[in-house]
This record gives C-alpha cells, sequence and structure tokens, in this order.
C-alpha cells in the first residue's frame, strides 16, 4: 500500500474510533436475504491525515510500514449504515450470521447491531463495520487490504509475537513529550493460519480501550488480501461488550 502514516496522526486516531448516529448517511436497507451490498465512498474523520512509515532493505520496512498502516486504518472507518444477513444453522442464540460472498468469509454478530461497508478516504480498501444502535465506543470492523507479491502467507510478515510486538509498538506514543497514545500488547497466538493478538490503547486522561484482532491472508483469484478483524470496547463497556466482541472476532471464517 502507497500510503504511510505521520506522527500526527498516530495521537488522533484512538479519538475516533465509533461511528455518530447523527452522522449516518440515509439510504435503503437492504433486505435480510441479501448477502453483500456495494461499497460506498466515506469522508474520514481524520480529513487528509494519511498513515506512515518506511522499509529497510525493501521488504522488511514496506512490512513494518503495512502493520501501522492496517492498525490505525481499522480504527478510522466512518458511520456507514446499511444491512445484509446470511442465515445459518447452529448459531449461539443473540447471535447471527453475516456472509459475504464476494469475499468469501463470513462472522457472527449479535442481533440488532447495524452493518455497513465503505471504503477509507486514502486507502485502497474495503472496510465493513459492525456495531450497536447505541452510540458507543465498541465496535467491529473487517478491513480487507491488497497486498504485494512479497506477502504469500502470514508468516511473511514474521512470526506471531514479532508481528504482534511491532504492531502494538508503532502505535505506542507515550514516550513522546507530552505523552501520546499508550498501547500495550496483552497476547497473542497463532493458530491455523490465523493471527490473533490482544492489546489496549489508551490516550492521556481518557478511559483504556480494549481491542482484540484476528487477521488471516486470502487470495481472490488474482492477488492476495490481508483480512483484519478488529473488535474494540471501552473499559467502562466491558461487563457489557466484551463477551460479544470476543466472540465475534474468533467466529471470523474463511469460507
Amino acid at each position: 500500500m502507497a500510503s504511510v502514516w505521520s506522527p500526527t496522526a498516530l495521537s488522533l486516531c484512538p479519538r475516533i474510533f465509533y461511528p455518530s448516529s447523527s452522522s449516518n448517511p440515509t439510504g435503503s436497507q437492504q433486505s435480510k436475504g441479501f448477502r453483500k451490498q456495494h461499497a460506498f465512498s466515506c469522508k474520514s474523520s481524520q480529513g487528509d491525515g494519511k498513515p506512515s512509515c518506511y522499509v529497510e532493505e525493501q521488504l522488511g520496512t514496506r512490512r513494518r510500514g503495512f502493520m501501522l498502516e492496517l492498525g490505525f486504518a481499522a480504527f478510522s472507518f466512518p458511520a456507514i449504515v446499511s444491512d445484509a444477513m446470511a442465515k445459518d444453522n447452529d448459531v449461539p442464540e443473540g447471535f447471527r450470521v453475516y456472509t459475504d460472498d464476494e469475499n468469501k468469509y463470513k462472522i457472527l454478530i449479535p442481533k440488532g447491531w447495524k452493518i455497513g461497508t465503505g471504503q477509507p478516504k486514502g486507502f485502497n480498501s474495503i472496510i465493513t463495520a459492525f456495531y450497536p444502535e447505541t452510540v458507543t465506543g465498541s465496535n467491529v470492523s473487517i478491513l480487507i487490504s491488497g497486498l504485494g507479491a512479497d506477502f504469500t502467507r502470514m508468516e511473511s510478515f514474521g512470526n506471531v509475537d514479532a508481528f504482534a510486538e511491532t504492531l502494538v509498538s508503532g502505535l505506542d506514543r507515550s514516550w513522546i513529550n507530552p505523552p501520546g497514545v499508550k498501547a500495550k500488547l496483552l497476547d497473542c497466538k497463532s493458530s491455523k493460519g490465523m493471527y490473533y493478538i490482544q492489546y489496549t490503547l489508551q490516550n492521556p486522561g481518557e478511559s483504556r480501550r480494549y481491542l482484540y484482532e484476528a487477521l488471516g491472508m486470502a487470495s481472490n483469484g488474482w492477488v492476495n488480501r490481508l483480512f483484519t478483524v478488529t473488535g474494540q470496547f471501552m473499559e467502562e463497556e466491558s461487563d457489557k461488550y466484551s463477551s460479544e466482541i470476543e466472540k465475534m472476532v474468533s467466529s471470523f471464517r474463511f469460507i
């Protein structure tokens, strides 16, 4: 990906994590039997601020830069509303299945949550957002990003420990003066070709935000693409949303 994040974007990004119901665009709702809606272009709430990084000996730095991009892009989706659901058997009580036939994945979402797709400004990516009807900082998003020929599997980014450390340390700005967002890695693991990462972000004077990510790679027949599933909730909302969001992220599957 061509764009790279600037240090300015690092401190701003955690502040724009959730969609505002007042800014939701209006449009016709899709029927519940319809699986995939067309993506539409959305304005970025960050204006023209863009992400950024570099590359040591070409490949290494590009990997690090890409990881920072995907980390921030997953957080900054604008408000987007639509509805596209698919029926499935053996769904846990209180959940339903969202299936994207075009991009070949499915995920569990709580009943009553809103769904929408869009394209973040400045990114050659597709993002799908899932969030409660009430305005909250809790949500789940799926970012699909094209990869270069160097990336053929998740290990192309390094092992899960190195990947997680690079991602989270790249988000941390607690060491600058004045201190910015503090990022802390909680856990990471690799399973069946997927990377799973848990970490927190906290702006000075604000509540801590918990994030769960699942990352996997799949081809669309032409190029490999990275799927980044990011679930997040505020510390004070953990009792209400943590279990649901963890279940959503862990339920992501390619089809």
